[in-house]
């Protein structure tokens, strides 16, 4: 059994793609975002500089602006609250471009597992405030997406240029 090389979650390459893949303008250039590693494999991990509330505010504002189509949002704090299970405060976005998306389930139909793109902001018992999402680095290899390169390029450079909205900026 061939083993696959474990890709390191806070390597996280902000490749640019040329031309246009999926029809999203052109990113803003941003400076490198500092990512943590999460406690996870695959999964990146940023904090914000913002407050859990207007993390979410700025993240669904910038997925917005970039003409990315927000699908669901799920509020796992209220979720337990309403079965009396208490959990810290913990929001998931789901959005995506289906142009680029589809291109992934195209690939491999089993792709749609991790698509529409999911981020998770989570806040600890201190107050600090993350933004998680999965490395598609490591989404390419658990599909064996070896023909998605610019695509897996272009996902990354979106995802972080999505959480780069709760970084204040210098």
């Amino acid at each position: 059994m061939k083993r696959k090389k474990k890709i390191s979650a806070p390597l996280v390459a902000v490749v640019i793609a040329t031309g246009s893949l999926t029809g999203l303008a052109a990113l803003p250039a941003q400076a490198a975002t500092p990512v943590a590693s999460a406690p996870a494999d695959g999964v990146i991990r940023q904090g914000s500089d913002y407050t859990f509330d207007e993390t979410i505010v700025r993240l669904k504002a910038d997925i917005a602006a970039k003409g990315i189509r927000l699908f669901d949002e799920i509020d796992h704090h209220k979720l337990g609250a309403g079965v009396n299970l208490q959990i810290g405060r913990s929001t998931l976005l789901l959005f995506g471009n289906p142009p680029l998306g589809v291109q992934f389930l195209q690939a491999n139909p089993l792709a749609g597992l991790d698509w529409p793109v999911r981020m998770l902001v989570t806040q600890d018992e201190d107050g600090t405030v993350w933004i998680s999402w999965t490395d598609f680095r490591f989404v390419a290899g658990r599909y064996q997406l070896s023909n998605r390169d610019a695509q897996i390029a272009m996902a990354s450079e979106v995802a972080a240029s999505i959480a780069s909205a709760a970084r204040k900026q210098p």
